[in-house]
This record gives structure tokens, C-alpha cells and sequence, in this order.
């Protein structure tokens, strides 16, 4: 899977000039946490996030009238706040190197780049979606979490073990330096699934059904 497959294409934008307010106003409107920055000639020059924009708002417990710090944050422009230097990835980036890319810099974001040109933008959000899908968290079956032991071809001794039974695989991941293997089964029930794996794993460590 790439990030051309789940990235939001044309992205939300501001501009250097627009003042904090302005931007606030578009994130809430748009439900975003972040805006590329483009110059007049659609240039990518920052970014700014909801965090960048909180940061320079007045506390809550200002003393300052609502007036006042409605004007002294229209004079606060976003090119004042945004961070110039962007990490970026392209179209055809794996997904899981833009998430260890988020991970790593502590980032909620990235913008998606073809050249020079902002194609699209990838959050957050997109890989928790993505997570649910591999879990297979919106549907309904028995969830088997168990111990596995580092043979070759364990698991597909596993899934077979589970087709065998009548089962479907619907989800399957590997966790705990690959010592953890957690899967969705469908069209048998709990019981069945223990009997087709336990003489296959270590140890099974979790089963119900949801």
C-alpha cells in the first residue's frame, strides 16, 4: 500500500499572509489539524498545525478583553508561526515508512509532493483507518492473539490449520518481534479456532469473539 492510495488529495491551504484567526477558522471548518503554506505561485513554503496556532494564543486566563486579543492576533500572520522546514514524501511512498516517518519526528502530518507540486496530504487519521482495516476491526469474528514459535512456515501451518477448519483468515499481523501473531476469523466459532491452532503455538494468549 502507498500513500497515493489513502493520502487526501487537494489539501486544505493557506498563505503566508493570512493571520492566525483566519487559520484557525479554516481547520475548524475543514476539520484539520494542519495547513500546507503556499506562496502566490502555489509554492510550498511551510506548515502550520492547530499545536503552532494554540501556542500563540493568549491563555485563557489573560487579562486582556476579548477585543483586544482578537486584534492583537490578526496582527500575528501564519508565515510568523509556520515551520519552514517541511518533511515531505511522495506518492509512492509506503505507507508504513510515512508512519514511522510521523513517529519518528513527532509529526501528525505530511505533506505529499510531485517535484515541486503539493499533490496531496497524509495524517494521522489515514493510518489509523489503515490499522483498523489489518486487525479487521469492523468485522465481526473470533479475535486469536497467540505465541508463536520462529519455525519456518509456522504460519502457514496456521492458516491452514484454520482453512481446514472451515475458517477464513479476515486479518492477520505480526507483532512482539514477530513472537506474536494476532488474526480475525470468520465462519467458525471460538472453540474452533482454539482446537485448529493450539497444537500449532507456543502458547494462545487471548481469544473472544467480537
Amino acid at each position: 500500500m502507498l500513500v497515493r492510495d489513502r493520502m487526501s488529495r487537494h489539501p486544505i491551504t493557506t498563505t503566508p499572509g493570512a493571520s492566525v484567526p483566519d487559520a484557525l477558522k479554516v481547520m475548524q471548518g475543514a476539520k484539520v489539524r494542519q495547513l500546507p503554506v503556499l506562496n502566490e505561485q502555489n509554492a510550498m513554503v511551510g506548515i502550520v498545525s492547530l499545536v503552532d496556532l494554540f501556542r500563540v494564543s493568549p491563555s485563557p486566563a489573560t487579562s486582556l478583553s476579548v477585543w483586544e486579543v482578537d486584534y492583537l492576533l490578526e496582527k500575528i500572520k501564519v508565515e510568523q508561526v509556520m515551520t519552514r522546514e517541511v518533511i515531505t514524501v511522495t506518492e509512492d511512498t509506503p505507507v508504513e515508512e510515512a508512519g514511522r516517518i510521523m513517529s519518528d519526528n513527532r509529526i501528525s502530518g505530511l505533506p505529499v509532493m510531485r517535484d515541486a507540486e503539493l499533490v496531496g496530504i497524509i495524517t494521522e487519521s489515514h493510518l489509523f483507518n489503515i490499522l483498523l482495516e489489518l486487525f479487521g476491526a469492523r468485522t465481526s469474528g473470533v479475535r486469536v492473539m497467540a505465541k508463536i514459535s520462529h519455525e519456518q512456515g509456522i504460519l502457514a501451518k496456521i492458516t491452514g490449520a484454520i482453512a481446514a477448519a472451515g475458517g477464513q483468515i479476515e486479518a492477520l499481523g505480526l507483532h512482539g518481534d514477530s513472537e506474536t501473531v494476532t488474526c480475525k476469523v470468520v465462519h467458525i466459532d471460538r472453540d474452533a479456532v482454539i482446537a485448529a491452532i493450539k497444537p500449532l503455538v507456543v502458547d494462545v494468549l487471548d481469544v473472544r469473539e467480537i
